[in-house]
């Protein structure tokens, strides 16, 4: 076990896998499934533009499959194109030459918060394999809703295949680098650090926020969740995108 993340070989992988590989300079991950045979389903928005904001981050922040030009994948072929959705690819478009890291499942509260960085382990536990794969290709034919970086991103795909759980107040769940990145904000935004008096006080202070605020918001830890089967959330985001007015679906 790594202490930021878990990085393993490709002989230790194993289908029903959450894998994830850093992305520019380890700024954040691209998450996934290995459903085996050496292809991954993972969800990505596609174009290579993960936030959609029309901002800076568009440019930095890309999790779809390396662009091939003119020259698909050997292996993926025409699914080497960048598309958004949930899709599949083989390994190595997915790692994109980054290394290959498993994401952990029912770790401890003190393994958990002994990882500095959100997005490589849950407290949550795994369902068997077979079951997450079922959720993953149920999902490659069926669509997970509208991408969205802090909302409903890859991370959030792999662990609703792994665990089967929703969070009542998002539209699918909450990942743990959206969590991470929620904790520093609200640290940095806390009017009680105002009353911590000298630099090491308030480096401490602020750093014990920033380990509840991760571990609270950790789909294993939160109350607000249920289980969902996968074809109920596919009925479930079909019908609300019935019923959204014209103009909205064509934004």
């Amino acid at each position: 076990m790594g202490f930021l993340s878990h990085k393993i070989s490709i002989d230790e992988l194993k289908p029903g896998d959450h894998i994830y590989s850093w992305r520019q300079a380890y700024v954040y991950a691209h998450h996934g499934i290995y459903v085996g045979d050496g292809q991954v389903n993972h969800f990505t928005r596609g174009d290579g533009q993960e936030t959609g904001t029309g901002t800076f981050l568009d440019k930095i922040i890309v999790s779809s499959s390396p662009n091939h030009g003119d020259s698909p994948c050997p292996n993926c072929g025409d699914r080497s194109v960048k598309v958004g959705g949930v899709i599949s690819s083989c390994l190595d478009c997915f790692l994109a030459g980054g290394d290959l890291y498993v994401f952990e499942y029912g770790v401890s509260p003190a393994v958990f918060l002994a990882k500095p960085r959100g997005g490589v382990c849950t407290i949550a536990s795994s369902d068997p394999p077979e079951e997450v794969i079922y959720r993953a290709n149920f999902l490659l034919r069926n669509g997970f809703g509208v991408y969205n970086v802090f909302k409903n991103n890859c991370e959030d795909f792999a662990i609703y295949c792994k665990t089967g759980i929703l969070v009542a107040n998002t539209d699918v769940g909450r990942s743990g680098q959206a969590a991470t990145m929620a904790a520093a904000a609200s640290v940095v935004l806390s009017s009680p650090l105002r009353f911590v008096t000298g630099f090491g006080g308030l480096a401490v202070a602020g750093y014990g926020m920033y380990c509840v605020g991760r571990l609270v918001s950790d789909i294993g830890m939160r109350w607000d969740v249920s289980k969902v089967p996968v074809e109920r959330l596919v009925a479930d985001m079909a019908e609300m995108e019935n019923s959204e007015p014209e103009d909205k679906k064509t934004t």
